[in-house]
């Protein structure tokens, strides 16, 4: 190689470590094309998410006339599953199989739960919503298997994702563990877009067979996209088991909440997650009922929500590794919910898909700066050989959250709408006061956070080289 073919070589490598997202994580011993065919079961995660909270929301809602609060009650039950990762992440930390994997067996099992779940779901909707030949079926034979197989689907999504990025932090060295995990959050971004267009466009002239076709077409996804992810990731360990007995689950619980004012953090975390989840069960169908979208555009506006919150997170992984408050980035993100949430509101009396469009595009940022603060400092104050436990408890409280806040964002739009006057302006009426709820837990949020944030620059510490990703985890304690 030539001095100029070198000195290009070099301007290359410099300008794909400054401007690509996680150019820089991967390593000699974890290159980076095993790291983005381990990322596939975020893209099946994300796949799920698609299905559950963009398009079959708008789906039972308009086109299947089921109750906005029955949608809601069902969207939300694959969460409540969301406490138990926790429970998962420390079980994958100490559990070893026979084979000696840790975290494999977790994310197969993980992985047909949620194949069976949507393997059974369009049937169990179809009977919910009396069409066809469910016409003279019972309405709780419909209810149950509906929610039998949402719930299957939740059991199975909280496992793979709390144990597959737990393995993803395994895999990496102890400095690039957080831009490993921002990789994996940024490839579930990339799989919502991918997922949310081609459902939009496989269901833009919807009919029943149609669903049935793109939910099991999903259910097999979930089984290859997994299968693909796991080949040949984790070592078996060939050590003997060891007799010893790890800390309880409690014990080691304790020592991961250690720290000033948990509570408070906690209580932020899971209002945060809430102002910006409610919305979640009524965007599409807002915007088919209210804007006369179809099916189509309005599962594109999954892929607007991932993409604000795709450059969210990229943008708060670049200012977070040079150092800046996480918190204060979290904090950052509900400033902008506030105005996203007004858009939208304003776009029904504008009659403006194109503000629509930006308000729930500035959610997603909005969500993505939240969401990125709070994981690295969760990171930042997560006890050493707790990784599963770490990203179990991080996505515990956000994820039970959202699933009350979705549940709640169903039940009062069709309360509202009961009430109110049965004209237009009480349709508008009915959607608008969930967005409104939205924006004073925001401001609430932001009150609790307030003491949180940190009021002076921080001392020189010695910190993670983390890039892009997770921000700058510090070695010593907060």
């Amino acid at each position: 190689m030539n001095r100029v073919s070198r000195a290009v070589l070099q301007k290359w490598i410099g300008l794909g470590s400054r401007f690509l997202p996680f150019a820089d994580v991967a390593t000699k011993d974890l290159p980076l094309s095993r790291l983005l065919r381990l990322s596939l079961f975020q893209v099946a995660v994300g796949m799920a998410l698609v299905l559950l909270i963009g398009t079959l929301n708008r789906v039972m809602i308009v086109e299947l006339h089921v109750p906005a609060s029955l949608v809601g009650v069902m969207i939300s039950l694959p969460l409540v599953f969301a406490p138990f990762r926790a429970l998962i992440g420390y079980r994958s930390d100490t559990h070893r199989s026979a084979l000696g994997w840790r975290r494999v067996p977790f994310m197969y099992r993980g992985a047909m739960i949620q194949f069976g779940g949507f393997a059974f779901m369009p049937f169990a909707l179809l009977v919910l919503s009396g069409t066809g030949n469910a016409t003279n079926a019972p309405a709780w034979v419909g209810m149950a298997g509906a929610a039998f197989a949402f719930l299957l689907v939740g059991a199975g999504l909280h496992t793979v994702q709390t144990v597959g990025l737990a393995l993803a932090t395994d895999l990496a060295p102890t400095e690039s563990q957080p831009k490993v995990v921002g990789l994996m959050y940024v490839m579930l971004l990339l799989g919502i877009v991918a997922s949310a267009l081609l459902f939009g466009s496989f269901l833009a002239d919807f009919t029943p067979g149609r669903l049935v076709q793109v939910i099991q077409a999903a259910a097999v996804a979930t089984l290859v996209l997994n299968g693909v992810a796991l080949w040949k990731q984790e070592a078996r360990n060939s050590a003997p088991r060891t007799t010893a007995q790890p800390a309880g689950f409690s014990e080691a619980w304790a020592s991961f909440a250690h720290g000033g004012q948990a509570v408070r953090r906690l209580v932020a975390v899971g209002l945060g997650t809430m102002a910006f989840s409610m919305e979640d069960v009524l965007l599409e169908p807002y915007g088919g009922e209210i804007l006369r979208l179809s099916v189509g555009d309005t599962t594109k506006l999954t892929a607007a929500l991932a993409v604000g919150g795709l450059c969210g997170f990229g943008l708060a992984s670049r200012v977070l590794s040079r150092g800046f408050d996480p918190f204060r980035m979290a904090a950052l993100g509900a400033y902008v919910g506030i105005p996203a949430f007004a858009a939208v509101i304003l776009a029904a009396p504008f009659n403006s898909w194109v503000l629509f469009g930006l308000g729930t595009l500035l959610i997603g940022f909005g969500a993505g700066l939240f969401g990125h603060g709070t994981l690295t400092a969760t990171m930042n104050l997560a006890p050493p050989d707790q990784t599963g436990l770490a990203l179990g408890a991080w996505g515990a409280a956000p994820a039970t959250a959202a699933g009350v806040a979705i549940a709640l964002g169903g039940i009062i739009r069709d309360i509202v709408a009961a009430l109110g006057p049965k004209t237009e302006f009480g349709a508008r009426l009915a959607y608008n006061s969930v967005y409104g709820l939205e924006i004073v837990l925001l401001i609430v949020t932001l009150a609790i956070m307030f003491p949180l944030l940190r009021r002076e620059a921080p001392a020189p510490r010695a910190r993670f080289a983390t890039g892009s990703a997770g921000g700058a985890r510090e070695l010593e304690a907060p």
